[in-house]
């Protein structure tokens, strides 16, 4: 590999790395709190993408300016946590949080499938597109190696902003130690008069807007056509997995791990790039199978 192929390679798998680590936040999240792992969260990710990209299109053809394709992504976002999250959770997930593992993915896979066909009856099969956020910023030259700003600067910058945000919220606020309390023993925080069941919503909101806006930030990078979401999600499965189930610093560097070996894969090995991040997790749950940053949790019998 030449010098600006290994450049390239690594401002790829950077890129990609802060997409898939913005999913899997909300993933890793959402089953800290909750313990349920939510395959339905890859179509949250790719409505996300769908809304930022179907209404950027509308309003940017009208002549608004290209300037409101980032609130727009935060508005997708919110749409995506509040409008779709928020009732998942009070009306589905909340009849299901002591039922076996087994049951509660079924259930949520169920929602999988059913969001994938709102998707295809609301935006067809067509591929959406819209670019105007990355075309605004530009292009950078890094040692001779032209890359777009968005990409480069842009997406790992909200991913570590929502890291050390995130992380601040659950240490220093008071919601966010409410949701530690509820995370580390439910029946002990009701006994102190914490309501566990709005803490449940707000971090299923939480999660799910995570989500959204991992989707809407990829929209302009990308195309956007039905099945996104189910190759998000198994990605960020990956990601989650490999980390240990609930760590959300160990979500990051897995994250960039995955993401780089991938895109190194992309340049030597086209033909393994999708097997790639699926090796990697492999590789790390034969050795440690409650994840790099997991520990071994002890069972009620």
């Amino acid at each position: 590999m030449t010098g600006a192929t290994i450049l390239l390679a690594i401002f790829d798998g950077v890129a990609y790395a802060a997409l898939v680590f913005m999913v899997a936040v909300g993933l890793t999240l959402i089953f800290g709190v909750l313990r349920i792992l939510n395959v339905a969260h890859g179509s949250l990710y790719a409505i996300g993408a769908y809304l930022t990209a179907s209404i950027g299109g509308a309003i940017f053809a009208m002549g608004w300016s290209p300037v409101l394709a980032f609130p727009l992504m935060l508005v997708s976002a919110a749409l995506v946590g509040v409008l779709l999250g928020a009732p998942m959770e009070r009306l589905l997930l909340r009849r299901i949080y002591h039922r076996p593992e087994v049951l509660q993915l079924l259930v949520t896979f169920a929602v999988f499938m059913i969001l994938e066909d709102v998707q295809r009856l609301v935006w067809g099969n067509q591929p959406y597109f819209e670019s105007s956020a990355l075309a605004l910023l530009g292009n950078v030259q890094v040692f001779g190696v032209y890359y777009t700003v968005y990409q480069l600067i842009l997406l790992p910058l909200v991913a570590i902003a929502t890291l050390i945000g995130l992380r601040l919220f659950l240490r220093r606020t008071l919601t966010g130690k409410l949701i530690t309390a509820v995370t580390e023993d439910r029946e002990a925080a009701q006994s102190i008069g914490i309501d566990a069941d709005r803490v449940y919503l707000l971090t299923f909101v939480l999660g799910a807007a995570l989500a959204g806006l991992g989707g809407a930030l990829a929209s302009p990078t990308t195309s956007v056509l039905p099945g996104i979401g189910a190759e998000m999600i198994v990605l960020s499965f990956a990601v989650v997995a490999t980390a240990g189930l609930g760590q959300i610093e160990g979500a990051a560097l897995t994250a960039l791990m995955i993401g780089l070996g991938r895109s190194f894969a992309v340049y030597l090995f086209p033909e393994l790039q999708v097997l790639v991040p699926y090796l990697i997790m492999l590789a790390v749950l034969l050795i440690r199978p409650e994840g790099l940053f997991g520990s071994p949790a002890a069972r009620k019998i």
